[in-house]
């Protein structure tokens, strides 16, 4: 990965880029194609997948075709994907390994637990802490492999994380979760910090509904930028990497455009200031 790419340091002594195009709902092999071919254009080296995304195989299959197009290699791109939640536990290897295998590379940069329930389990069952540990320790294998670069969690709360951090031999490198001005997470925030784990966001534009907040549009107009430009801004300003996802080449390279501009102290405190505990996306909060 180029140095003149914006990154962060992980606590594996990696650098991971601020900004990587998330690929959620992003399935088809031409729509895939072609945002991945707009991404690399303008800069974006990391792309952020799933299995339970279903476009492991296609994202892979997309990069080993356009890399040689902008005379890069695999090392130089940051590749995240994740256990989908009905392989967590005793499944939780073969799950990992088939991530590896669909995406048709000998490593992945960043491997997640997606979720910290199991599919077809109550979010309640007593179960799910120990199916978290045995996914984490399959990860940990699999780590000490060199099949993943550096290995993470998505959608853990504190509980998730303090239980996390007293029972692991390796560390999570990164905490994924939703992260935008109306749900700051100070507190987990806080706790990434003093464990050494990179807090990243995802869905920073709220699902879209915070494109249109008074204050959101305010604050673009006054500094000549989208709505996207600024939440985006808001979080790297921070340290805190991002994932915006699009299909639309053009939303592509503008959601790019967030490392030329600054926004002002006062700026940065009226958008934190929405924050209320909003969520958009799904609460990991009732799973035991």
């Amino acid at each position: 990965m180029s140095s003149s790419t914006p990154s962060t340091l992980l606590n594996t002594g990696v650098h991971m880029p601020l900004l990587g195009l998330g690929t959620y709902k992003l399935c088809g092999p031409e729509d895939v194609y072609n945002a991945v071919d707009a991404s690399l254009a303008c800069g974006y080296r990391a792309f952020d997948s799933a299995a339970v995304y279903r476009n492991e195989a296609i994202l892979g299959d997309a990069l080993r075709k356009l890399l040689p197009k902008y005379n890069l290699t695999r090392e130089d791109v940051f590749i995240t994907s994740k256990l989908g939640p009905k392989d967590q536990g005793e499944k939780a290897m073969e799950g990992a390994l088939h991530s590896l295998s669909q995406l048709g590379m000998g490593y992945i940069d960043l491997f997640l637990i997606h979720w910290p329930g199991t599919q077809r389990l109550s979010v309640t069952d007593q179960r799910n802490p120990g199916n978290r540990a045995k996914s984490w320790a399959a990860l940990e294998e699999l780590h000490a492999q060199g099949k993943l670069k550096a290995i993470g969690v998505s959608n853990y709360t504190l509980m998730h994380m303090r239980e996390l951090m007293q029972s692991c031999k390796v560390p999570p490198a990164v905490l994924q979760v939703e992260f935008h001005p109306c749900l700051c997470q100070a507190e987990l925030r806080r706790v990434c910090k003093e464990y050494k784990v990179c807090f990243q966001a995802y869905s920073s534009l709220g699902t879209g509904e915070l494109l249109t907040d008074p204050l959101v549009t305010e604050v673009a107009k006054n500094c000549e930028r989208t709505p996207a430009q600024v939440l985006l801004r808001w979080a790297v300003q921070q340290g805190i990497p991002v994932l915006p996802k699009s299909s639309n080449p053009d939303r592509i390279k503008e959601n790019a455009k967030i490392f030329d501009f600054t926004l002002s102290d006062a700026d940065m405190n009226r958008l934190s200031s929405l924050d209320c505990g909003r969520k958009y996306c799904f609460d990991p909060s009732e799973v035991v």
